[in-house]
């Protein structure tokens, strides 16, 4: 049986872990499937691509810290980037896998543009936040 302060913590680690795992959740279906329809607003694959890695990292970069904008440094930007990054490489390894899908270095040169620009946007933004 667990305890309130085991319950508490478990709770509060899938409010902060939870949206990233979501959205790793959400790439790998999304690379499941043979056939997307185009991004909205004609938005050119490398974009969108660097969009949702971009999101993906800001979550990751959530986790990392804690949701607690106080513990943001440079190592969980790293960490953040490395892991979309990673998970960038693993992404494209399953497309090899799907019909009608392709692994393509410009679209891991994408996810990790887009990661690397959030977390470094975000970064900067909680310099500026803290100051």
């Amino acid at each position: 049986m667990f305890t309130r302060s085991a319950t508490r913590d478990m709770t509060r680690r899938v409010r902060v872990w939870g949206p990233a795992w979501a959205m790793m959740v959400l790439i790998f279906v999304l690379s499941s499937m043979s056939g997307l329809p185009p991004a909205p607003g004609g938005i050119d694959d490398s974009v969108a691509h660097a969009l949702e890695y971009a999101v993906f990292a800001a979550l990751l970069l959530r986790g990392f810290t804690g949701a607690r904008w106080r513990r943001m440094g440079v190592g969980a930007v790293w960490r953040a980037v490395l892991l979309a990054t990673l998970y960038g490489v693993t992404d494209e390894v399953h497309q090899r896998f799907v019909p009608g899908r392709t692994a393509e270095i410009a679209d891991l040169t994408a996810d990790a543009a887009g990661a690397a620009v959030a977390a470094v946007l975000i970064w900067a933004w909680s310099i500026v936040r803290r100051a």
